[in-house]
């Protein structure tokens, strides 16, 4: 049997304004102590990686270099490490493979190019996209009144709350 999910129970409801003005207050604290404990984080974090920067980077490059000894060596073997026409050799601590990519389109200057696709007949090169004009809909929403599928929300209202914050300059 599925279990049933039930929506978590509220665990703080304000019984009067007073209680509600202190609610926010405390809401302003906890998330100003957030936004604290975040910062401090990410300083912490800048920090070990700043003091690391000389030990990464020099794994980086070591890494670089060993896969390019590595790549190296296997092209120059690969009708060896490959005999049964295969794409990849296993080297006992590890495996080197060769794999092909599938065909893919580089585009610059797309205008230009779907201006000479369009000039040389070659329009079924280009995709045109059919899509609804939203903003016209909400422009005039009688017109599309009654048609199945559209929907015009209206009405719908989002509640905020937002602690005072004093700027010091």
């Amino acid at each position: 049997m599925a279990k049933k999910h039930k929506a978590p129970a509220a665990s703080y409801v304000c019984q009067d304004k007073e209680q509600t003005q202190a609610a926010i207050r405390l809401l302003g604290d906890t998330q100003r102590e957030l936004t604290r404990v975040e910062t401090d984080l990410n300083d912490e974090i800048a920090a070990i990686t700043d003091a690391r920067k000389n030990q990464i980077e020099a794994l980086k490059t070591r890494v670089d270099s060993l896969l390019t000894g590595i790549q190296t060596w296997c092209e120059a073997n690969r009708a060896d490490l490959c005999k049964d026409g295969g794409k990849t050799a296993n080297l006992i601590t590890g495996e080197v493979s060769w794999r092909q990519r599938p065909p893919s389109v580089g585009l610059r200057s797309a205008d230009k190019v779907l201006e000479t696709l369009r000039n040389l007949g070659l329009s079924r090169f280009i995709r045109t996209k059919d899509e609804l004009n939203k903003e016209a809909v909400l422009a005039d929403p009688k017109a599309v009144q009654g048609i199945a599928g559209i929907t015009i929300n209206s009405g719908v209202e989002d509640f905020a709350v937002v602690p005072f914050e004093q700027e010091v300059v």
